[in-house]
């Protein structure tokens, strides 16, 4: 049934009219969330200063896997290991928080409308009730009247969409230079210095090693650092007041710091471990719950966590490992003081021998701009030069990287004329067009008002990714 969700003439049924769900859902995809982390008491977590409790989340939660399952139709199990569904969460409650704040309104007509649209609730072309029920029961496991009311927040995130992004306007100006950059093909001659070309000829002493060291000790500082074992307890809307039952049984046993081995042994659980990591980076197989991070730095070894939830997993930690941040002795890591000189000086040498090719390549250009030879330059010098194939802004350059820098500097270069050095992380380069496609003005008034719709399209997702940035730096601020 769901797969009809995947044709692409029916999500467009379903999303066009609306402006709507997939916009948000494609902008929660990439946004962090906030408030994430341990639900404890009844309280999942903060937002704009007020508690925000576990059952209002839990509904969210489902909310928006319901509406990542309406976009992904029989896909949604594969894609949803891409989604940070607990992130997504955190951002529907604050957009719904904000469309309530603009008094934004739904009737009750709106939403059957929309419910009624949907063609996997469709059979013989109409609206079927009994497909709807089990449809709800089989595939999105969520009451009809739960459902109806993530309808109608959904409409309501939709007309915030429509409210905050209604000012997004486009010049023909703007369509003009858009179209060039997503069409234009460009190649250019370059020449390279790259600093791992320089490595070989950087062999430091011991007592060079120990200088570094000694000059640069707070590069080397490992931060506070934890490991982490724990046992885990995944749930879903069925099986999750059994499993609550099930920790019940078990935190007696954690107040008085009982050994996890045995704990897990006697519940036919298993203990996990992270490893050591630093308080600064992900906890492996976890994530970045900021509620954890925070409270485990307030622990001590052999110490347990309140129980977490997180993500439709239940969790419980032990610190098996603290360490506090320090330096290593020289000798602990004198491979990676090695390593963090050499890329230093190789570094340098790559950036000093580029200037000085730049130096001959201005004042050959000076001196007869309609000749300039980049690979004469090049070879008098030892760098390397070359030619790319014809590339577009937004792809990737073979052994370079990413287009971007060289699209835009070489598509405002005149003929013949060099750029200055391009920093990029493969290295340094210097560059001049060697093609450039014309535009085609015909097929530009073809594709215009279609490309025009697309580019209206992500200017407005772009103002709405930035109106919940700033939504969420409100909803901390409290």
């Amino acid at each position: 049934m769901l797969k009809q969700l995947r044709d692409k003439k029916t999500s467009k049924k379903i999303w066009i009219g609306l402006a709507l769900i997939v916009v948000p859902l494609f902008i929660f995809w990439g946004a962090g969330g906030i408030g994430k982390g341990s639900k404890k008491a009844g309280i999942a977590g903060k937002l704009y200063g007020k508690a925000v409790s576990l059952q209002d989340y839990e509904n969210a939660l489902i909310a928006t896997r319901n509406q990542a399952i309406i976009q992904f139709g029989e896909m949604f199990s594969q894609m949803q290991k891409y989604m940070n569904m607990e992130s997504q969460t955190w951002d529907r409650l604050i957009l719904l928080h904000e469309a309530a704040k603009r008094k934004i309104r739904v009737d009750d007509q709106d939403v059957i409308k929309l419910i009624r649209s949907y063609p996997f609730f469709q059979k013989k072309g109409g609206f079927d009730k009994t497909l709807y029920k089990q449809m709800l029961q089989y595939y999105f496991h969520t009451p009809a009247r739960a459902f109806e009311e993530e309808t109608r927040q959904n409409i309501m995130i939709a007309k915030l969409y429509e409210l905050i992004t209604q000012s997004v306007k486009l010049n023909d100006e703007e369509i003009r230079n858009a179209y060039i950059k997503a069409n234009r093909e460009i190649s250019v001659y370059y020449i390279s210095s790259v600093s791992q070309e320089f490595t070989k000829y950087i062999q430091p002493t011991q007592e060079e090693l120990k200088d570094y060291y000694t000059k640069n000790k707070l590069e080397f500082k490992q931060p506070l650092s934890f490991s982490l074992e724990y046992i885990s307890f995944p749930f879903t809307a069925d099986n999750k007041k059994s499993v609550e039952e099930k920790i019940k049984e078990i935190l007696p046993r954690i107040k008085t710091k009982e050994d996890l081995g045995k704990i897990a042994k006697d519940f036919k659980l298993e203990v996990k471990e992270t490893g050591l990591f630093p308080q600064t980076g992900p906890i492996p197989g976890i994530g970045w719950p900021k509620e954890l991070l925070d409270v485990i730095t307030r622990l001590k070894t052999n110490d347990y966590t309140e129980v977490f939830n997180i993500e439709s997993n239940y969790y419980i930690f032990r610190i098996k490992q603290r360490k506090e941040p320090y330096i290593p002795d020289f000798e602990e890591i004198k491979d990676k003081v090695k390593d963090g000189m050499v890329k230093e000086r190789s570094q340098e040498m790559a950036q000093n021998k580029i200037k000085e090719a730049l130096s001959q390549v201005n004042s050959e250009y000076k001196t007869n701009p309609k000749s300039l030879d980049l690979n004469k330059i090049a070879r008098g010098l030892g760098l390397k030069y070359a030619e790319t194939e014809p590339f577009k802004y937004g792809s990737y350059i073979e052994g370079i990287g990413s287009s971007d820098s060289f699209w835009d500097i070489a598509n405002a270069l005149e003929d013949n004329q060099p750029s200055e050095i391009i920093g990029m992380p493969s290295g340094f380069y210097i560059i001049k067009t060697k093609t450039r496609s014309k535009f085609d003005e015909t097929k530009f008034e073809e594709e215009k008002t279609h490309f025009s719709e697309q580019l209206l399209n992500q200017k407005k997702q772009e103002a709405f990714l930035k109106f919940i940035g700033e939504a969420k730096k409100k909803a901390q601020a409290y």
